[in-house]
C-alpha cells in the first residue's frame, strides 16, 4: 500500500507561495521583455548559471550574458513588443525547492526585417526550471520555442513604447 504522509500547513503554504512567487517570475519576465529587454530588469530573474535559448535567436550560458544578449536581440532584432504569457503551468519538485513551468506565448512586435521594420505576431510556449534558493525563485533555464509567426497586416496604428 502506498500512502503518503500529509503536508504540514507550513510545506502546504510554502508551495502556495511557490506557485504564486514563480507566477510572478513569468510576469516580471514579460515587464522587463517590453522595455527592451532591460538588462536590468532581466538579470535579476536569473541564477548566475542559468541559460536561456530561443532556435533563429540564440543561446546564452550565465546571467550576465543573458542580460546582455537580450538586450542586443532588443536594440537589432525586435525593435517593440507586447508580450502575453499565458497560462503558466508550474509542476513542483517533490521537495518544492524547484519547479518546472510552462506557459504559452501571444506576441505582437515589430521587427527589423531587410533594413526597416515589419509588424509581426508570434506565438508558441516556453519552457523553464525555476530554482528556489537564498529566499527567492530565479530560472535555471528558459527555452522560448516559437511555433508560429507572420507578418500582421495593417500595421500598428498605436504603438507605444513601455517606458513611456
Amino acid at each position: 500500500m502506498n500512502e503518503t504522509v500529509p503536508l504540514s500547513v507550513e510545506e502546504r503554504l510554502f508551495r502556495i507561495e511557490a506557485r504564486n512567487e514563480i507566477s510572478d517570475l513569468v510576469a516580471r519576465y514579460a515587464h522587463g521583455a517590453d522595455r527592451k529587454n532591460h538588462p536590468a530588469m532581466m538579470q535579476p530573474l536569473f541564477h548566475e548559471e542559468a541559460i536561456w535559448s530561443a532556435e533563429g535567436f540564440a543561446t546564452f550560458h550565465g546571467a550576465p550574458a543573458i542580460a546582455a544578449g537580450l538586450a542586443e536581440i532588443a536594440a537589432t532584432q525586435v525593435l517593440w513588443s507586447i508580450h502575453y504569457m499565458i497560462a503558466p503551468y508550474i509542476e513542483l519538485a517533490t521537495d518544492a525547492r524547484s519547479a518546472r513551468c510552462r506557459w504559452y506565448l501571444w506576441e505582437l512586435s515589430t521587427m527589423a526585417e531587410g533594413g526597416g521594420q515589419e509588424d509581426r505576431w508570434l506565438g508558441g510556449w516556453y519552457d523553464s526550471i525555476a530554482r528556489y534558493e537564498d529566499n527567492v525563485w530565479k530560472f535555471a533555464s528558459v527555452k522560448l520555442d516559437l511555433r508560429v509567426q507572420g507578418v500582421a497586416t495593417p500595421p500598428w496604428s498605436l504603438r507605444k513604447a513601455f517606458d513611456q
